[in-house]
């Protein structure tokens, strides 16, 4: 099952070579805990009065033992760094009304809207934007290279607004509002599913340093609970996060990458939710809404897609997509998704919970643990056999989701080429307009005198 459901989804990883590594870092962990015992019996038996050449024997054995354990440990240690590399590289499961197939077999789930006709030749948003003087691709490129941009003016303020709009919507339904860092360490991202260091990663590696730029806000929320027990009581755990997100995008070119679309840095209002496993199929589809709510407020016109087993990534066990149309560049764009991770990042970050426990079962000593788990602060109670008092069941990995509430550029692209005016203008949409102080058209500068 594991192999065939490796193959749906295009993974170079081979579950084979996964369980033969697995094997042999079993039979030399025994190996190695053999010649430790044996080693100890030595030491002991070294003890006390002995005759010389017993007492030579003894030393001579446990010099042998000593490299033997050290030769094995080695290869110990090549066999169990090959097994987690190896390991990783393995997808999660696919739901089983996943599209078997690559991004062609997508499934259009719902379309809302219908395709704005315009009585006037449509512009891209590179040319709306420059025109309006909302961004500056030049002095970027100069300044820090090729899909590096400046917002300015009114793309300066869409930003803003776009991130406080989308921060309010989500934070209204229950999430917790968090800011996170950019950087982490690169052993938090590959325990999301992601590669940091690999050929072709687009990942961005701090040299000489642990850190790497993360891609998205999932993964500094995902390490926020790293190595936590948490009681079932506080599950679902919300959080939205705005973050900047670094990508390589290596390997993109083309219209595809045209302007604000492909970009190496932006900024991303991100969700995050941890959950039982009887919880998160139906928040997937709260995310899912969440998403196509605010969009179509908007006035977008957008499909939300059920993404084939080919390009769901490593972590996702079903993803949806929405995908907006956009006039300019003459395509439908993807603007949003929303993954199920189940378990797959929760096991590697090593986040569990307490089946039936209340709040109070689960914590530090006496000191309210679980709500100050809750709040992200006094992890200690939280770890991994930290618990006090608790209810001493079983504990359960918890599942992880993640969806987009707002792609900055993308949402840019998306209202100036569906929002232009025959003038070069731009309607804005009315949800934003109190977040630029009543700005109804977005129009040129005025020129200074």
């Amino acid at each position: 099952m594991v192999a065939t459901n490796c193959k749906n989804r295009f993974s170079s990883a081979d579950p084979h070579k996964v369980v033969a590594l697995y094997d042999e870092f079993v039979a030399l962990k025994s190996q190695a805990d053999s010649l430790r015992a044996e080693r100890n019996e030595n030491s002991n038996a070294m003890k006390g009065k002995l005759e010389a050449d017993r007492r030579a024997a003894l030393i001579a054995r446990g010099q042998e033992l000593k490299d033997e354990l050290a030769a094995v440990e080695e290869r110990l240690n090549g066999v169990e760094a090959a097994l987690q590399r190896e390991g990783q590289r393995v997808p999660n499961l696919t739901h089983p009304q996943v599209p078997i197939g690559g991004e062609e077999h997508a499934a259009v789930l719902t379309e809302v809207g219908s395709q704005r006709a315009f009585t006037f030749p449509v512009k891209d948003h590179v040319a709306l934007a420059e025109a309006l003087d909302m961004v500056d691709f030049e002095s970027a490129a100069d300044v820090s290279g090729q899909k590096f941009y400046y917002l300015r003016n009114a793309g300066a303020l869409l930003e803003l607004a776009l991130v406080n709009y989308a921060f309010n919507k989500v934070v209204s339904r229950g999430f917790t509002p968090i800011m996170t860092p950019d950087l982490v360490k690169a052993s938090v991202l590959e325990k999301c599913g992601f590669q940091p260091r690999g050929s072709g990663t687009q990942i961005y590696a701090v040299e000489d340093s642990p850190l790497c730029l993360t891609g998205t806000a999932e993964v500094p929320l995902g390490g926020v609970y790293m190595d936590r027990i948490l009681p079932e009581a506080e599950l679902p755990v919300k959080m939205v996060a705005f973050g900047h997100c670094f990508r390589t995008e290596a390997g993109a070119a083309g219209m595809a990458g045209k302007g604000l679309y492909r970009v190496h840095q932006f900024s991303k209002v991100e969700m995050f939710v941890l959950a039982t496993p009887e919880q998160s199929e139906a928040l997937h589809q709260e995310l899912i809404d969440i998403e196509a709510g605010m969009f179509t407020e908007l006035g977008l016109h957008f499909k939300v897609l059920d993404m084939p087993s080919g390009d769901l990534g490593a972590p996702a066990f079903r993803k949806y997509d929405v995908e907006a149309w956009m006039p300019g560049l003459q395509r439908y764009g993807e603007i949003s998704s929303a993954s199920n991770c189940t378990d797959y990042q929760s096991r590697r970050l090593n986040i569990r919970y307490r089946p039936g426990a209340a709040a109070k079962e689960v914590g530090s000593d006496s000191d309210g643990g679980a709500e100050a788990a809750k709040k992200g602060a006094g992890k200690k109670g939280g770890k991994k056999g930290g618990a006090g008092g608790g209810s001493g069941g079983k504990t359960e990995f918890v599942h992880t989701l993640n969806a987009t509430a707002c792609a900055v550029p993308r949402m840019i692209v998306a209202i100036l080429e569906n929002f232009q005016q025959e003038d070069g203008s731009v309607v804005v949409p009315v949800p934003l307009r109190p977040y630029l102080g009543g700005m109804e058209v977005i129009r040129p500068p005025a020129k200074k005198q």
